[in-house]
């Protein structure tokens, strides 16, 4: 909106609005819609979190979990509307409205809706959707995003897929890239949803993986960078630049509320539009294989599950105490604040990794 008005409407050269022209740069309006979010979600949380517990959605621990959770009974929770709706917001006033943009905020709000729905029927009926409806839920998002990205391209190399630590390693999916994409939305959706279990966790390794995707997406919407790193050039994709930044100043406004002992938890209309948003930019600016780096610790937790049921189906062994994986370390009596730290840290390390991957190619 702002771009649309202060530079499309009110600019000109030598005229009383010519500083306006500040409104044309994307890292101008990335770094106010991040500033924007922020201050807005510090603002206004307080008051949806009083609203929450006033409708009573708040978190149910069962009796057989974690004895260490007992204390979070009765913190409200489906915090992630907050998120979606200061990011959407801040999008709306900051960014320039272009094709890579407009998926992008439909695919977060679509899973949104459908982490919202999951939400709403716990506190009622003790448990959420069928885990097969959530997932039919996903891959109907997923397919309607494949499907626009290979019908209407964003880039010349669509349906190619590269791997970045290989020289000349490529691949041409073809038709297959439209389940492919809902492999990669599925599975980022559902690995944030899997690592939301501790006070600060998902939303702080968000944080870290959206500011490592934002470099990505500023290269991959700059014609003469992406040349030179020889990644391929989405036309419009600086704006997905914008929403990156706006969804980090939101998300970091929610962690002061999140953070041990949290006000608040995302539930999963954080967590899955979370995932959602971060599978859907990968697909965007062509970055599916980085994502498994840069988005490595949701990997690892996610990987954790897999490991436990198949280790016990198989063998009828577990492997881990407890899956996910920050479970396990809670069984070994590691301290809640103590594994949050130490899981920001190795999401640090491979946000830091990926982004090596630019000069490897």
């Amino acid at each position: 909106m702002f771009y649309w008005l202060f530079y499309e409407h009110l600019f000109a050269e030598g005229s009383i609005f010519s500083f306006c022209r500040v409104f044309r740069y994307i890292t101008f309006r990335a770094a106010y819609a991040a500033i924007f979010s922020l201050i807005i979600c510090f603002i206004l949380t307080p008051l949806i979190i009083k609203w929450l517990k006033r409708k009573e959605i708040c978190e149910k621990v069962k009796g057989e979990f974690l004895q260490g959770h007992l204390h979070k009974e009765g913190t409200p929770t489906m915090g992630g509307i907050i998120i979606l709706i200061y990011l959407l917001l801040s999008v709306l006033l900051w960014a320039r409205a272009t094709s890579p943009l407009v998926v992008i905020v439909l695919t977060t709000t679509a899973f949104g809706i459908l982490g919202f729905i999951d939400d709403t029927i716990k506190p009622k009926k003790g448990k959420g959707l069928a885990i097969r409806h959530k997932l039919f839920g996903e891959i109907l998002i997923g397919t309607a995003v494949g499907l626009y990205l290979y019908l209407c391209p964003l880039t010349a190399n669509h349906t190619i897929v590269v791997f970045p630590f290989i020289k000349n390693a490529s691949f041409d999916l073809g038709l297959f890239y439209i389940p492919f994409a809902v492999l990669v939305i599925t599975a980022a959706s559902n690995a944030v949803n899997l690592t939301d279990g501790l006070d600060g966790l998902a939303i702080g390794s968000c944080i870290f993986v959206t500011i490592g995707l934002i470099l990505l997406a500023y290269v991959a919407g700059h014609y003469k960078l992406s040349e030179y790193l020889k990644v391929d050039f989405i036309k419009g994709g600086g704006e997905v630049v914008v929403f990156l930044a706006a969804l980090a100043g939101a998300s970091l406004g929610f962690l002061w509320y999140n953070s041990h002992p949290a006000e608040i938890f995302l539930g999963d209309t954080g967590s899955l539009s979370l995932g959602g948003a971060i599978g859907t930019v990968a697909l965007v600016i062509k970055q599916e294989i980085p994502l498994i780096i840069i988005g490595g610790l949701f990997v690892i937790e996610a990987g954790s599950c897999v490991i436990q049921i198949l280790s016990f189906k198989l063998f009828g062994k577990r492997v881990f105490a407890m899956a996910p994986l920050h479970h396990h370390f809670e069984k070994k009596g590691w301290s809640e604040s103590k594994i949050v730290i130490r899981f920001w840290i190795i999401a640090i390390i491979f946000v830091l990794l990926s982004l090596s991957t630019l000069k490897l190619r």
